[in-house]
């Protein structure tokens, strides 16, 4: 367990870029504590504060889906979406974009809407698949509102995208639609 001077040494930093590598140890240790006797976040919350354990589990989820990784686990893309979308007052439309083995080239937001739609134009995302040289792809945006339900209009234009992807060989893996409390995934429905 940190002792008080690993503690207050913690305190001292002003934000999450400041962290230092024995800080952050000693805050992924104190998180493992916690979670391992599936306590509260009070402890860890007394040391830290919820913006450096964001920024943490931000960079941790990121680094798994950064250039080169392999997607390899359905939950962690979906956590990291989670992440990612937070916050977002309107609605975004990402793609992950994969190589043949499902590693990562890139993650990017390709438009930004209003908080109940967002135009996205099958033109652009097959052009940037090609750009990218990619094999395959996952498909995600969020939905403001908080509800993860899919809408008619979000599976017609999945399967639009499906569709322009398919005449070049780039495979649609997944859409994630994400809501506040649960990310639905089309393939898990069995609509891809």
């Amino acid at each position: 367990m940190p002792t008080k001077a690993m503690r207050k040494t913690v305190k001292l930093s002003s934000s999450p870029s400041d962290l230092k590598i024995g800080e952050m140890n000693i805050i992924v240790k104190l998180a493992f504590d916690i979670l391992s006797e599936r306590s509260d976040y009070s402890k860890l919350l007394s040391v830290v504060n919820e913006d450096v354990i964001i920024k943490l589990a931000t960079d941790i989820l990121a680094r798994r889906h950064s250039p080169g990784m392999s997607i390899t686990n359905p939950t962690d893309t979906k956590r990291y979406l989670k992440v990612h979308f937070s916050g977002f007052k309107n609605e975004a439309f990402c793609v992950l974009f994969l190589d043949n083995r499902h590693r990562v080239i890139s993650f990017e937001k390709l438009f930004t809407g209003t908080i109940n739609s967002a135009s996205v134009h099958p033109r652009v995302v097959v052009q940037r698949a090609l750009e990218l040289n990619a094999a395959a792809i996952i498909l995600s945006h969020n939905h403001p509102s908080g509800v993860a339900e899919p809408s008619e209009a979000d599976r017609q234009l999945t399967t639009r995208l499906k569709n322009a992807l398919d005449l070049v060989d780039v495979r649609v893996l997944d859409h994630l639609v994400v809501g506040s409390d649960e990310i639905v995934a089309f393939a898990e429905r069995g609509w891809l």
